[in-house]
C-alpha cells in the first residue's frame, strides 16, 4: 500500500495495442488516436460547408486534409526532436523514421499545420486566414483523442500526488509514486473545453466572416493558457528552460502570436468600417 491519506492508489496497466500481430506491429491506440481526429475533424468541415459556413467543398476538403495529415505527422515528429530530444537526433539521425518508437510534439505539429495551411492556400481562392479559422475548430478534437492516447499507453504521466484520483505509472518508468493523470487533465483542458469554446464561437459569432484571422488567434491565446495549466500537473519530459517547462515555455510563444493575431483581425475590421 502507497500513503497515508489513503489506502491504495490505481496502478495503471498500459495497453497501447487494440490488436497486436507480433512484437511492435499491430493496431495501436495512439495511431487510431490520429485516424479518429481526422476523421472527426474531416466530418466537422463537411458540415460547416454544408450549413453555409465556409467555401470548402468535399474536393477541397479532402485537398486540405492531405496537407494536415502530412503537416501534422512530418511537424509533430520533427517537433519532438527539436524541441524535446535534440541530443537524440543529433547521435541518431534516422531515429526520426523510426515512427514505431513514438515521440510526437503538439507543439510541432502547429508548425506543421501553419506550413501545410500555408502551402495549401497559395494557388486557392480561399485565404489562409479562412482556412486557419476553420481548422483551429476542429483541431482540439484531435488533441482531446491524442491525450487519451497518452493516457491509455501509460505516457506523459504527471507530478506525484496524494489526490484520491492519483495513478501508479510504475510499468512505463513513474516509479511507486502515485501521480497526477495529467494527460486526462489535459485531454478535458486542450481538448473538450477548447473545442467547445471554438464551436461556440464560429457558430454563435460573425468571426470568421467579419474578422478572419480572430478565431485562429483565439484558438493560440486558449491553447496556451490550457496547456500551461495543465503543466503544472506534468512531469517535464525535458530539462527546463528558465525555470519552465518545455510546454510552457513554447506555449509563451503561442500566446504572444495569438494576441497579435486577435490585434490584427481587430485592426483590420476597424479599417473596412472606415
Amino acid at each position: 500500500m502507497i500513503g497515508h491519506l489513503f489506502p491504495a492508489f490505481w496502478v495503471h496497466t498500459p495497453h497501447p495495442f487494440l490488436i497486436r500481430f507480433s512484437g511492435e506491429i499491430g493496431i495501436r491506440y495512439y495511431g487510431l488516436a490520429y485516424l479518429a481526429g481526422f476523421v472527426a475533424a474531416g466530418w466537422l468541415l463537411h458540415r460547416y460547408h454544408q450549413k453555409g459556413r465556409s467555401q470548402l467543398d468535399s474536393t477541397a476538403i479532402f485537398d486540405l486534409m492531405t496537407y494536415l495529415i502530412a503537416g501534422v505527422i512530418i511537424g509533430g515528429r520533427l517537433g519532438y526532436f527539436v524541441l524535446y530530444q535534440t541530443e537524440a537526433i543529433m547521435r541518431d539521425p534516422m531515429i526520426i523514421v523510426r515512427v514505431w518508437e513514438g515521440g510526437m510534439a503538439s507543439h510541432g505539429g502547429f508548425i506543421g499545420v501553419i506550413v501545410a495551411m500555408w502551402w495549401y492556400t497559395r494557388k486557392r481562392a480561399v485565404t489562409f486566414w479562412q482556412v486557419a479559422d476553420l481548422v483551429v475548430t476542429v483541431a482540439p478534437l484531435g488533441l482531446f483523442f491524442g491525450r487519451v492516447a497518452n493516457f491509455i499507453n501509460g505516457e506523459l504521466w504527471g507530478k506525484p500526488s496524494r489526490v484520491p484520483w492519483a495513478m501508479i505509472f510504475s510499468k512505463t518508468g513513474g516509479g511507486e509514486l502515485p501521480r497526477h493523470a495529467s494527460q486526462l487533465y489535459e485531454a478535458f483542458l486542450e481538448g473538450l473545453l477548447l473545442f467547445i469554446f471554438l464551436q461556440w464561437r464560429f457558430w454563435k459569432s460573425a468571426c470568421a466572416q467579419k474578422q478572419p484571422g480572430r478565431i485562429a488567434g483565439e484558438f493560440l491565446v486558449a491553447y496556451a493558457l490550457a496547456r500551461t495549466i495543465g503543466e503544472m500537473f506534468r512531469e517535464p519530459d525535458a530539462a527546463l528552460i528558465l525555470g519552465l517547462s518545455r510546454g510552457t515555455f513554447y506555449s509563451l510563444f503561442m500566446l504572444a502570436g495569438g494576441l497579435a493575431l486577435i490585434a490584427r483581425a481587430s485592426w483590420k475590421n476597424s479599417e473596412r468600417k472606415t
